[in-house]
């Protein structure tokens, strides 16, 4: 099976991080895809690195292959290395992507540099979870009743 085809039936990383000590998201109006990723950080030689990252996305498949391979290409990066990555870094395992196709990994590399950038508080404006937990969309309305603790950022 190729790298696309893994990541597409058994994408790493799914759900909700509820201790996340930051969150970002980002949505295409064009497309109406939207992910949100989570990171929860942990001290390692004296340097603060991303020890684990998590994703809701929902729209096109390919953005979920994206940031299923950026929460493990992220992992044991500082804050700044993480930073530096780009949409093609992130996406790179999959091959190259249709031209119609690289926005998803632009929407990946927003959420993640919207996490990065994001304050510790964050993690705690996202709605507690519901007896069916919440979808990215119930987070999203939430987000609205809490303005300026959320950093959406639309791209086009």
């Amino acid at each position: 099976m190729s790298t696309l085809q893994d990541a597409l039936s058994d994408p790493q990383n799914v759900g909700e991080m509820p201790d996340a000590d930051a969150v970002g998201t980002v949505g295409s109006p064009d497309c109406g895809d939207m992910v949100r990723m989570w990171l929860k950080y942990k001290d390692k030689d004296g340097k603060k690195v991303i020890d684990k990252a998590s994703f809701q996305s929902f729209g096109c498949q390919t953005a979920i292959a994206v940031a299923s391979l950026a929460t493990e290409l992220i992992r044991g990066k500082t804050k700044e290395e993480a930073l530096l990555m780009s949409a093609a870094e992130l996406s790179a395992p999959l091959g190259p992507l249709p031209p119609m196709k690289i926005h998803c990994g632009q929407m990946v590399e927003g959420a993640l540099k919207a996490a990065l950038e994001s304050e510790t508080s964050v993690a705690q404006a996202i709605a507690p979870p519901t007896a069916i937990g919440p979808t990215l969309v119930d987070s999203l309305q939430a987000a609205g009743k809490t303005a300026g603790k959320i950093k959406i950022i639309l791209q086009s």
